[in-house]
């Protein structure tokens, strides 16, 4: 993965490490810095998460160790929001946040930790996603949702973002 390349939208690839897991990886040919600051600035997020046709109704990002984030989008008239907290941040290295899918019940109680890495090799940076669960329904919520063909094109939206940045 770490060798530059000309495409590498449908890249991403999601296992399971374990029953409340779910582990998402995608390589970048871009700096560590520019994919955190892809990942973490609001008028960039705005570009590559979700679809192209998804109408984004707040994109906050309030970027520190107590802040928090939340989006929400519309696609065909339904709103689809999360937010979370931000645990940890290590720039451009490692972010951890708490993530919350606002659109099912008890939604705070069923949210999942996300623990994101930026390792960079000779230019490609490797973004590694460890969503931590807490029950196997969750998870499994989370990989019958749709969520990783949603996830691919917003992948290859950022890959094509980053070119442009540099």
């Amino acid at each position: 993965m770490t060798e530059k390349t000309e495409n590498r939208h449908g890249s991403a690839t999601v296992t399971l490490p374990s029953d409340t897991e779910v582990l998402i990886t995608r390589a970048f040919d871009a700096p560590a810095g520019l994919v955190y600051t892809a990942y973490t600035t609001p008028e960039l997020v705005k570009r590559w998460w979700g679809f192209d046709t998804s109408e984004w109704l707040v994109c906050e990002i309030d970027l520190r160790v107590g802040g928090g984030w939340r989006f929400v989008t519309r696609d065909d008239g339904v709103e689809v929001a999360f937010h979370g907290d931000y645990k940890e941040l290590d720039e451009p290295h490692r972010l951890v946040s708490t993530e919350v899918y606002e659109g099912i019940p008890d939604a705070e109680e069923n949210g999942a930790l996300d623990i994101v890495t930026f390792d960079e090799v000779d230019g490609v940076t490797t973004m590694t996603i460890l969503v931590q669960f807490q029950n196997k329904e969750g998870r499994d919520g989370m990989l019958e949702s749709g969520m990783e063909s949603g996830m691919q094109i917003g992948y290859d939206r950022m890959e094509d973002l980053l070119r442009e940045m540099q």
